[in-house]
């Protein structure tokens, strides 16, 4: 099967989850700059959430780059990983109204572990399709800044009960290491 209508599913569900994230902000109420301090926790949390949309669509769309051909497994391991994105609107406004709580920065980091295990399985699914040599399968190297993702989230779940904002700098941290795109993928499409 071709990809283009994945794609393009894809791009639509990630789209509609900015959207909604957008949505949840809430208008300061009143004139001056002290009214700005109610809304700063669920701007932060926006931003963050944004970022890390951002860095899903960014490497969604160079791992179907590199993709030359799809079927049933790897649309459903897509489908697992837009749901699990999905929810990123409701985490984000629950840590937003709570960032002193602990279980909203503890359930953050759990979803973001969800998140990366499901783009593993994306990941993993398109290469059985297509074969360990496949463009992707040989650009998929050993994997350090996923396994060190995927451990920073687990650090952060037990440290949001120490201190939520611990918890939310560990996964600024982890989301920081991702705005630049997966080059792995990008070097081994080039020409050359």
């Amino acid at each position: 099967m071709t990809k283009g209508r994945t794609e393009a599913f894809s791009d639509g569900v990630l789209a509609i989850i900015i959207t909604i994230m957008v949505l949840e902000l809430k208008v300061p109420h009143g004139s001056d700059l002290h009214a700005l301090g109610p809304v700063v926790p669920l701007f932060l949390s926006y931003v963050l959430s944004f970022l890390y949309v951002g860095i899903y669509w960014n490497n969604h769309h160079h791992l179907f780059h590199a993709t030359k051909e799809i079927g049933g497994g790897v649309m459903w391991a897509n489908l697992a990983l837009l749901f699990c994105l999905s929810l990123i609107p409701v985490v984000t406004a629950w840590v937003g109204d709570n960032p002193k709580a602990p279980w909203p920065s503890a359930l953050y980091g759990v979803l973001l572990l969800l998140c990366g295990f499901a783009y593993w399985v994306l990941e993993r699914t398109i290469i059985a399709h297509e074969g360990q040599r496949s463009e992707l399968g040989h650009a998929v190297g050993r994997r350090f800044k996923e396994k060190t993702s995927l451990a920073g989230y687990a650090l952060g779940i037990p440290l949001a009960f120490i201190h939520p904002w611990l918890a939310q700098l560990v996964y600024a941290g982890v989301a920081l290491a991702w705005i630049v795109p997966d080059r792995r993928i990008e070097s081994a499409l080039r020409p050359g």
